[in-house]
């Protein structure tokens, strides 16, 4: 129950698998950021008293502001929902439906907080993370949001270079699926494993080895609209 695939096809017919975090790694990457905020305060606390002597104070109490309610809320709308401690861990907040959290789904999640850090610990967060299938605490479900494991750096691949071509067949969503998912991957492959997956549609493609692969890469962009 702590990592569990959350399955989410967009309206583009494009099936994701979306490994939602449990709260261990959730945690931990709580106190990553945590440390992160009390080194930045202790930062700005030598350099602000320095420079203004007693003024400092007022300035760092809105800095002390800013970092309590927005640090999180920042990072997770600014940099694709990873706060520095989700990016060490490698976990990411998303949208229920696998799209970039946005500006008031964060604040959300964030603001309600207070409400999974009662009474002590973060104990409701806790249990309602224990008990929701994909690992997502109040804050979560009232949002829409969901915290999954995510690569920190993802290497993205299109499909080649090849004309649109028009399938000579209808295809249902998850065979569409199937032929965008080949020209995202088929890049990483070599060239014969390439061919031996082509050739599994060959009543899609109608064609044999590489002839196969280029008419299959020409169907993905057509799928993608790329005309």
């Amino acid at each position: 129950m702590l990592d569990t695939y959350r399955h989410v096809v967009t309206p583009e017919g494009v099936a994701l698998h979306l490994r939602a975090a449990g709260p261990l790694p959730r945690a931990l990457a709580y106190v990553l950021d945590l440390v992160a905020r009390i080194a930045i305060y202790l930062a700005l606390y030598q350099l602000l008293t320095a420079l203004f002597g007693g003024a400092g104070y007022a300035i760092l109490m809105l800095v002390t502001f800013v970092l309590s309610w927005f640090y999180m809320v920042l990072f997770e709308v600014l940099m694709q929902g990873r706060t520095p401690g989700k990016w060490a861990l490698g976990l990411r907040v998303v949208a229920a439906d696998g799209a970039p959290v946005g500006w008031m789904a964060s604040f959300t999640r964030n603001l309600l907080r207070v409400v999974d850090a009662l009474p002590v610990g973060y104990a409701v967060g806790l249990v309602t993370s224990l008990i929701d299938p994909w690992g997502r605490r109040l804050g979560d479900m009232v949002a829409g949001t969901l915290v999954v494991h995510a690569a920190r750096q993802q290497t993205l691949y299109e499909a080649q270079v090849a004309p649109a071509l028009a399938p000579t067949i209808v295809l249902l969503q998850h065979e569409q699926a199937a032929v965008v998912a080949f020209a995202e991957r088929a890049p990483r492959l070599t060239a014969a494993r390439q061919a031996e997956l082509a050739e599994l549609v060959e009543p899609l493609t109608l064609s044999r080895g590489q002839a196969a692969v280029v008419r299959l890469y020409g169907i993905a962009n057509w799928l993608l609209g790329r005309r």
